[in-house]
């Protein structure tokens, strides 16, 4: 059985030395030998010390963790964002400490003075749609839109949709569905915004909100997409990958097949995009520049922090306003149908798109 490791105290016992004159040694501070330090050094790696972290942050005011606050955990998305937060703060020299806001206003708020009451450096944000992120001491890096106020960084939303959009009308769509989940979400309206400035030459375009239809016909109901094609609608592009499967299932669920007679698009070429039938056509965030540009804000401004004897911190400024997003083509989307569906539903239903 290995012995126990040695704290602060006991080294400095055995050194017989006092416990300040150890911790100058093993931090480069005060004025010391270069003898006496080495010794210490020496004698600190055979009897296996490791400094404590707590004890880190008492002298240095700093706790080495970042928070990192997430809309809903739930959502595919995010945890792939975690992924890559934590490995940009991991070769940092930071944990990081990771709170789910549930998609609620007050979670949101009550997470970031929990983490803060905590002692983390700075803090990552994601914020829930439509929210504006209280003002802190802490130093913050907010990851949303441009039009976010205090926003760090982000990918290029609108752009994203442009090239979505572009793409459907180089596939000779003429009618096309943009489906959101919730008109309060800046990405989505940025997404929206982006799709709609491509195509102002298209005969049709429509929008709907899956929160406006659930809130009549109940949670995951139908989003009534075959009326839409029995319209002569034949592009559905939606806002999300979750929300492009929803749609690719009920098209194909009413015997409508894709590509052939439907096009469906998402956004953010989750992992699974690839392996579902078709393949989905997707936009990619560049997730690990995002993260990079976020930390090094973030780790700038914890930094100027220390260096200043202000209270307030100082703000994190943006490093990109927008990074460029990716157009993913796959088997999901294919040229426009040249004829139009047969009549498979009703008047009623057609009414209810």
């Amino acid at each position: 059985m290995k012995p126990p490791r040695p704290n602060l105290s006991e080294l400095a016992r055995h050194l017989g030395v006092s416990i300040a004159t150890v911790s100058n040694a093993l931090s480069g501070k005060g004025r010391l030998s270069p003898e006496l330090a080495k010794r210490i050094r020496d004698a600190a790696d055979r009897m296996g010390y490791v400094p404590s972290q707590a004890g880190r942050a008492l002298r240095t005011g700093r706790s080495g963790v970042l928070g990192l606050v997430l809309p809903d955990i739930g959502n595919p998305l995010y945890p792939e964002i975690a992924q890559e937060i934590e490995r940009v703060a991991t070769n940092a020299g930071y944990g990081v400490l990771i709170a789910n806001s549930r998609d609620e206003i007050a979670a949101q708020d009550k997470a970031i003075f929990q983490l803060i009451e905590r002692g983390v450096d700075g803090i990552v944000i994601v914020p829930r749609r439509g929210t504006t992120v209280p003002a802190t001491a802490c130093p913050i890096a907010i990851i949303d839109t441009p039009t976010t106020p205090r926003n760090t960084v982000s990918a290029d939303h609108f752009e994203g949709g442009a090239q979505v959009a572009r793409h459907l009308r180089a596939l000779g769509h003429e009618k096309i569905l943009l489906i959101g989940d919730d008109p309060s979400s800046n990405v989505q309206n940025a997404r929206i915004n982006g799709m709609r400035s491509q195509l102002h030459e298209a005969k049709e375009i429509e929008t709907i909100w899956i929160v406006e239809i659930e809130a009549k016909g109940g949670k995951s109901c139908p989003l009534g997409l075959a009326a839409w094609r029995a319209r002569g609608f034949s592009a559905f592009a939606c806002v999300s990958d979750p929300h492009a499967l929803r749609a690719l299932t009920e098209l194909q669920s009413a015997g409508i097949a894709i590509p052939a007679e439907a096009t469906v698009t998402g956004f953010d070429n989750l992992q699974w995009s690839s392996f579902i039938s078709p393949p989905l056509t997707t936009v990619k965030m560049n997730m690990p520049e995002i993260a990079t540009l976020a930390l090094d804000a973030l780790v700038e401004a914890i930094q100027s922090r220390e260096a200043s004897d202000d209270t307030p911190s100082p703000p994190v400024t943006a490093r990109k306003a927008a990074v460029p997003m990716e157009l993913v083509i796959r088997r999901s989307s294919g040229p426009a149908p040249k004829e139009q569906p047969a009549a498979g539903i009703s008047q009623e239903e057609s009414k209810h798109a």
